[in-house]
């Protein structure tokens, strides 16, 4: 079994030209969720990670799991407006226009190393600016990790060319 074979492809979603990898399928699927969430805590179980940081919303399945089973706090990244309590936010560059990111003020200690989690990297837009909220907190990061990375969208190169580790546990080729 591979979790690669476990991500449906939507062609043609959310605008034509565009393959969708789903990871819906993965995630209902008992065995492979389990060896995707396995394959995270491997990886991690020994490194020194004080919380784990992930984005909205599919990064949240994935985060939320892997802190459980490494015995650490969980926060999530999530669009303006979301969060009730004061937050600190980071906006960023779509390709149409811009967008903003926000974390609970508490959240992040200074000194806290984080592992950042997400379902895919595309672009790298919102990892770069989760990681630049983050250290704008304080905290450092351990780690970018994802299920899925698209090596041709160049998110990857953007976040290893701000000095960040970044871990996909596949790649599909193709937009």
């Amino acid at each position: 079994m591979t979790i690669k074979s476990r991500i449906r492809t939507i062609p043609h979603y959310p605008r034509q030209g565009v393959m969708f990898r789903d990871i819906t399928t993965l995630l209902k699927d008992p065995v492979g969720f389990r060896v995707t969430i396995n394959e995270f805590v491997h990886r991690y179980t020994g490194v020194r990670i004080d919380r784990i940081a992930a984005i909205e919303s599919r990064g949240f399945i994935i985060g939320a799991a892997l802190a459980y089973q490494l015995g650490l706090g969980f926060v999530p990244i999530r669009k303006k407006g979301k969060l009730p309590g004061p937050t600190k936010g980071h906006d960023y560059e779509l390709e149409y226009g811009t967008d903003r990111i926000e974390i609970h003020l508490d959240a992040i200690d200074k000194g806290d190393r984080v592992l950042l989690v997400d379902d895919l990297i595309a672009t790298g837009g919102t990892a770069e600016a989760a990681v630049a909220l983050i250290e704008s907190m304080g905290g450092s990061i351990v780690e970018c990790c994802f299920v899925i990375d698209l090596p041709e969208l160049g998110g990857r190169q953007r976040l290893e060319a701000r000095g960040q580790k970044v871990f996909a546990l596949c790649d599909f080729e193709g937009a």
